[in-house]
């Protein structure tokens, strides 16, 4: 731990302090080792001192000009070695050049590095081993010398470069999750907007429908009237209850209202048929249960399709058919409204232009893995049809 803080405050000085700082540190050993020389051999002159200064201020540089520097202290050292000037550190300065040209370069540079330094090194030595104080097996030596720190830059560089692909690893894999959180969120969105869409749409159309009937028949049948009225009271009842239900998932809190079922179609046509038009249901889906998304994507799309019929067309009867297969849930809405056209200013638009209806239930198909197609009836009226698959449903 002691050894990792040290690094990282070192690693946090600007580069050219820390360059000064190695300079400085190298420069102590190296000069302590110069001045002082093994009895009998040459001691330190003004060539010696002229090629620690040269040395030292090319370390200076080692950062901008890794393998300059390398030649430089290099023929320093063999100068040192040449000039018959013997000393365990002076070989300092082309140790930390080594060192930097392998942690700042790349594998192929360190290897050609390597066996440059390395036969250099060993022609020294076979040129002045006679001179030294133990000759045996020197020239092998110093042909493996500069290999040691090229090793050790070369497995720093190495640490660091798998280090980098971890936080970049690290970094994507948080971007990818936000982005996937961002999807969450816009599906959520428009799941809530069609939740939304559909409550309202169909309950303000009814209760539009409803208090028209009981304005009409308010003078000539109070019955009727009541009737009406109490049927717009159920359903703004029937929409406050789905708005909280919805809107409980903008509150951050999970929605405690079971999602519509086909059992409820029942009461969806009731209330249709309060605002005057006639719905003929027939339902047939077997024994066996349908998965809950399918039941409420069924049932939201009949609702739609309905309101839409109540909103759009001036039909008096709509049939309603939910039927079943081995595989699949079939959903057909069909009205006898009169032929639709479209408009003259835009003679192409499709019928989704007029509103959110049908892409709401195009959306909320393709969610469960099916589809929807819809579209003006030969002769007069509009048909919904919707296939959900009924096996490997989304949950």
């Amino acid at each position: 731990m002691t050894f990792d803080r040290l690094a990282a405050r070192a690693r946090a000085l600007p580069p050219i302090v820390a360059d000064l700082l190695v300079v400085a540190v190298v420069g102590v050993f190296t000069t302590a080792d110069a001045a002082v020389n093994e009895p009998g051999y040459r001691q330190a002159d003004a060539l010696t001192w002229a090629l620690l200064v040269v040395s030292l201020a090319a370390l200076a540089c080692r950062r901008r000009w890794p393998v300059p520097v390398v030649c430089v202290t290099g023929a320093a050292c063999a100068g040192w070695a040449l000039h018959g000037h013997i000393g365990e550190l002076l070989n300092l300065p082309v140790i930390v050049a080594l060192y930097t040209v392998a942690v700042l370069g790349d594998r192929r540079r360190t290897l050609w590095t390597g066996v440059i330094a390395a036969t250099v090194s060993g022609a020294v030595a076979l040129k002045v081993g006679r001179d030294v104080v133990n000759p045996q097996g020197l020239p092998v030596l110093e042909m493996v010398w500069p290999l040691v720190p090229l090793l050790l830059g070369e497995v720093v560089r190495t640490r660091r470069e798998l280090l980098a692909e971890y936080a970049a690893r690290a970094a994507r894999a948080e971007e990818d999750r936000e982005r996937e959180a961002a999807r969450r969120v816009r599906q959520e969105r428009a799941r809530v907007a069609r939740e939304i869409h559909d409550i309202l749409a169909h309950t303000v159309s009814a209760m539009t429908v409803q208090a028209g009937v009981a304005l009409d028949a308010l003078d000539t049948a109070p019955e009727v009237s009541r009737q009406a009225m109490t049927q717009v009271r159920a359903s703004g009842k029937e929409a406050v209850r789905d708005l909280r239900a919805t809107l409980s998932v903008l509150r951050a809190a999970e929605s405690t209202a079971p999602a519509p079922r086909l059992d409820q179609l029942d009461e969806l046509v009731a209330g249709v048929e309060a605002g005057g038009v006639r719905v003929s249901l027939r339902r047939d889906t077997g024994d066996a249960a349908l998965p809950a998304v399918v039941e409420a994507t069924a049932y939201r799309i009949v609702q739609e399709a309905l309101t839409n019929v109540v909103k759009h067309s001036a039909a008096r009867h709509a049939a309603v058919s939910v039927t079943r297969d081995a595989t699949r849930l079939t959903v057909e809405v069909v009205d006898d409204g009169p032929p639709v056209r479209p408009p003259a200013t835009s003679p192409a638009a499709p019928p989704d232009d007029r509103g959110f209806g049908l892409i709401g239930m195009r959306e909320r198909a393709v969610a469960v893995g099916g589809g929807v197609r819809y579209g003006p009836v030969p002769g007069g009226g509009f048909r919904v049809r919707a296939e959900l698959p009924t096996e490997g449903a989304p949950s």
